[in-house]
């Protein structure tokens, strides 16, 4: 968990791994603060994603949610996407300050992807996504067996969760990405991003 100097607008980098090290994806944004369900930071319209063969730059902003207990981290997403609410299984996030000598993020959080996905669509359907991948990397990066209980474990919660109509996940991310959007300039020559 963070502590002192995570003040709102503080440059924020998302760095996922995968099991054993390997690089997967980031991008860089900025806090947005905490609330009883964890820490928020917004990533705005032109972000740049990475991961290893892949980069993109984001056409709409998102939140992203590290929870003060649970391995997994959430993004919510804006209304013209299908995807609502995606929420990535995870090794327990880590925060920590960067030297920020390089002009990067000052602060960091890193986390091991841990395959397992749950995906609200924004017409309400609610699914699973990568069970084949993570029985695979079972095999293949030779997942620990607690590892394999950590992810199996926080996606049926977090299911549960979703299905139950518990916050965050109903009305609270989106919440914090209306605010955000709000506050986010408009890049030159980009359409203001719509809210829910």
């Amino acid at each position: 968990m963070p502590s002192g100097g995570l003040e709102p607008g503080t440059a924020v980098a998302g760095r996922f791994t995968k099991w054993g090290g390997g690089r997967h994806w980031e991008w860089d944004g900025r806090y947005l603060g905490s609330d009883e369900h964890g820490h928020w930071w917004y990533a705005p319209v032109g972000t740049r994603c990475v991961r290893p063969g892949v980069e993109f730059v984001e056409s709409s902003g998102w939140v992203s949610l590290v929870p003060h207990e649970g391995a997994f981290v959430v993004g919510f997403y804006p209304a013209h996407r299908e995807i609502s609410v995606y929420v990535d299984m995870t090794t327990d996030p880590v925060w920590q300050r960067r030297e920020a000598a390089d002009g990067g993020p000052e602060w960091e959080v890193t986390m091991v992807d841990l395959d397992l996905d749950v995906v609200l669509t924004r017409d309400g359907h609610l699914y699973v996504d990568d069970e084949d991948e993570f029985a695979q990397h079972q095999v293949e990066l030779d997942y620990p067996e607690e590892v394999v209980a950590l992810a199996e474990r926080w996606r049926d919660l977090v299911h549960a969760a979703v299905v139950a109509g518990d916050e965050p996940f109903a009305t609270v991310g989106h919440d914090w990405l209306r605010r955000a959007e709000a506050q986010a300039p408009v890049p030159s020559g980009e359409a203001a991003p719509r809210a829910e």
